[in-house]
């Protein structure tokens, strides 16, 4: 099944060049760009691209706005963030907003097109830089208590915490010896266990909890 994709970025050249590496893809195809927000959601409205790959810093109305709004009016929409911040102020407010990935533009093209297989899917993806960032913003803020007390099994404490660092479900699955679908199955218990749906939160949970390595 081909995934379509939705290019927001207000750099032009930026935009040919990433529609020429994806559309190199087989299982890819760029169906729309849009050079900022409001263009954006006119554009979504029209086409429902799969997953729209959103800047987050643009004239206008921002990467974060245009993501609230697609949201408010299709809560099925699905955003990936690529740009070139990693401030823990960018990465958490376009989560928030309910982006479902974040990837930087210093990120290899293997990263970005693991991103979007993985948001098209609906898995939640930040590239392993992000990660570190939001790890190392959030630690101080929420100390670790002991893995006894949360109510998730074994497995999925494992799981969790190799998600809040970045891994996709192909490398946790390796990790772990496990398959991918497995790896998605309790991710999907891991969210409706905690009753949480952004990549954020997740974070934040598995720092408190002290599930992550770093």
């Amino acid at each position: 099944m081909t995934i379509r994709v939705l290019l927001v970025d207000d750099h032009a050249i930026l935009r040919e060049a990433l529609r020429l590496m994806l559309e190199q893809e087989g299982d890819i195809e760029v169906v729309a760009e849009a050079g900022d927000g409001e263009t954006a959601l006119e554009l979504a409205a029209h086409i429902d691209p799969d997953v729209i790959v959103m800047d987050v810093a643009m004239p206008g109305m921002s990467g974060a706005e245009a993501t609230r709004s697609l949201l408010r009016s299709n809560p099925k929409a699905k955003v990936l963030a690529l740009t070139a911040y990693t401030d823990k102020r960018f990465v958490t407010e376009m989560l928030n907003a309910g982006a479902l990935g974040y990837v930087t533009k210093a990120a290899d093209s293997d990263k970005l097109l693991e991103a979007i297989r993985s948001t098209a899917q609906g898995q939640p993806y930040v590239c392993p830089k992000v990660s570190a960032v939001l790890l190392d913003s959030m630690r101080n803020t929420y100390p670790a208590r002991e893995q006894g007390k949360t109510h998730l099994g074994r497995r999925e404490r494992e799981v969790l915490g190799l998600l809040a660092e970045g891994k996709s479900s192909p490398e946790i699955g390796s990790q772990l010896h496990i398959a991918p679908s497995t790896v998605d199955v309790h991710r999907r218990n891991i969210m409706r266990k905690l009753n949480i749906h952004s990549v954020a939160e997740l974070t934040k949970y598995a720092i408190r909890e002290g599930l992550t390595s770093y």
